[in-house]
């Protein structure tokens, strides 16, 4: 129905002989979705005698945006410009598709007539004026992201090959694949280890040659990521165990640690140099990127591990950086 109401709204006075060919299917698919666009949808379509094709009655129709506002149209459009954060994902080009089949009629001077005139609504002003600066994308093979989709899908155990880390090569695994998950640039595979059922996060692009079994699982629905957010928002994550960080910042980094929401529970405190950010999280790891990549403008007071494990870090760079003390 999408490509038919684009066909008709393009002016070309499509019929049902030459939507057929054109998507490949049969004249009687095309008559009913005709049918039900004008009696359960309100299409306007009629049929032009001398042109031989079909074409819409009021001009500015679309789907699925008939009855929206041009400023429900502009906002959208908009929304279209943020998404291209994901350009370069695997499923960006299917997603901006859609998108411009939606937001086509801010592509017609004569969008909204002379309310969307009014409005600014007739062009797309904001996509030179709106602008979301790529991102570093984590990058894999097409297949491991078609067979873990398909395995999504069917529910299905997958066997693949995984790298933890850089030092280690690819050892086999196999997991029920639960939810993927876009965090920072990166996708990832929420997964549950079939042996020894633990809750895991998998990066896509430390994976290779992922197969598909035969064997079929039930996705929890106590296992949804969604569901498991322990009331922070640092990302992706899969740990369980929750600590109560104290993180004093400094500098800019006070600038940066008060403009954000952290934590549902998060508490800020003044203090002469700077702030000191308090909260709950069961995602260390994470809080613990936030520590460093604040360099000298922030220092971890809670948990001790964390404190332990900065101070660990400090020391190697010390040391890579030539500046150890003898």
């Amino acid at each position: 129905m999408y490509f038919i109401d684009r066909e008709i709204a393009s002016g070309k006075y499509p019929n049902t002989t030459t939507l057929a060919q054109d998507y490949e299917c049969s004249t009687a698919t095309i008559s009913r979705d005709l049918e039900y666009m004008r009696d359960m949808l309100d299409a306007p379509i009629e049929y032009d005698y001398k042109e031989r094709g079909y074409y819409y009655a009021k001009k500015t129709f679309r789907l699925p945006l008939s009855h929206s506002s041009p400023e429900d149209l502009l906002a959208f459009g908009m929304a279209k410009t943020l998404f291209s954060l994901y350009k370069n994902t695997p499923i960006y080009d299917a997603a901006k598709r859609l998108m411009d089949s939606v937001i086509a009629p801010l592509g017609d001077a004569a969008a909204g007539g002379a309310a969307g005139a009014a409005s600014g609504a007739g062009d797309r002003w904001y996509e030179d004026r709106i602008i979301v600066p790529p991102v570093p994308l984590t990058q894999f093979s097409v297949n491991v992201w078609e067979a873990v989709c398909e395995a999504l899908r069917r529910n299905l155990v997958i066997d693949l090959e995984y790298r933890n880390k850089w030092n280690d090569g690819f050892f086999p695994l196999r997991v029920q694949p639960y939810q993927l998950i876009f965090d920072s640039g990166a996708w990832y595979l929420y997964a549950c280890t079939d042996k020894k059922r633990t809750l895991r996060i998998y990066a896509l692009s430390r994976m290779k040659n992922v197969r598909l079994s035969d064997k079929t699982f039930t996705f929890p629905a106590a296992a949804d990521h969604r569901v498991r957010f322990d009331g922070s928002y640092f990302g992706a994550y899969s740990g369980e165990k929750k600590y109560h960080f104290r993180i004093a910042f400094y500098g800019d980094g006070a600038l940066r640690a008060v403009e954000r929401r952290w934590t549902a529970d998060q508490q800020i405190e003044e203090t002469p140099e700077g702030v000191i950010l308090s909260f709950t999280s069961a995602q260390y790891g994470k809080v613990r990127e936030l520590v460093l990549s604040n360099g000298r403008d922030a220092v971890p007071l809670a948990p001790e591990e964390l404190v332990i494990d900065w101070k660990e870090n400090l020391a190697d760079m010390r040391k890579r950086a030539g500046k150890e003390k003898k």
